[in-house]
């Protein structure tokens, strides 16, 4: 599609509307509405984009919906961190990674002692947050995985530039993985 010509925004709001209604049926922190409204901002901003492909309905549908759970996670994300329950941070996931190290045992008998590895006094706090991370693992990327084991658990280096940044992205996905399993494993109680 030539850039000089109008897009019919009646169309892409009928194709934003069921992509939100889709994603507000999955997310329930969401109305449909507010993800309706984003995809359309995230249309309108990227409009160049949209303009080249207009013809794809399939790759449109893929835009919104990618736009529309990017701000479902957001806006998860954020009350998460408002409610009044814990909260991992990265730093927090990185440490639970460095308790990979010890066998259950080894840290059950560290539990109230000082730890020259970890840094820190070991708590129940950190058995919690090993078990949470365990879990959370599972749940990511393989090259996430692959990141962290090699860096907090084995404590080798990362070479490149991109796996250092992937590594970075990787941490905030296990911190946020952590928190959701936290919040299952405490609504489920």
């Amino acid at each position: 599609m030539q850039p000089d010509v109008e897009l019919d925004w009646e169309y892409l709001s009928g194709l934003a509307d069921k992509v939100a209604h889709g994603i507000a049926q999955k997310w329930n922190v969401v109305e449909k509405n507010d993800v309706k409204q984003e995809i359309l901002l995230h249309a309108y901003t990227h409009r160049p984009v949209i303009e080249a492909n207009y013809e794809k309905e399939n790759f449109i549908w893929k835009v919104f919906q990618k736009a529309g759970t990017q701000y479902a996670s957001r806006e998860r994300n954020y009350r998460d961190l408002l409610d009044d329950q814990y909260f991992y941070t990265p730093d927090e996931a990185k440490t639970a990674l460095q308790t990979f190290l010890y066998t259950d045992e080894e840290l059950g008998e560290l539990v109230g002692r000082r730890d020259d590895l970890l840094r820190a006094r070991v708590t129940d706090n950190l058995v919690s947050a090993r078990i949470d991370a365990a879990a959370a693992l599972k749940k990511l990327p393989e090259r996430y995985r692959e990141l962290l084991m090699r860096r907090h658990v084995y404590g080798l280096p990362v070479e490149s530039q991109s796996d250092r940044m992937a590594l970075s992205r990787a941490a905030v996905a296990l911190a946020e993985q952590m928190n959701r399993t936290f919040r299952t494993r405490k609504n489920a109680a």
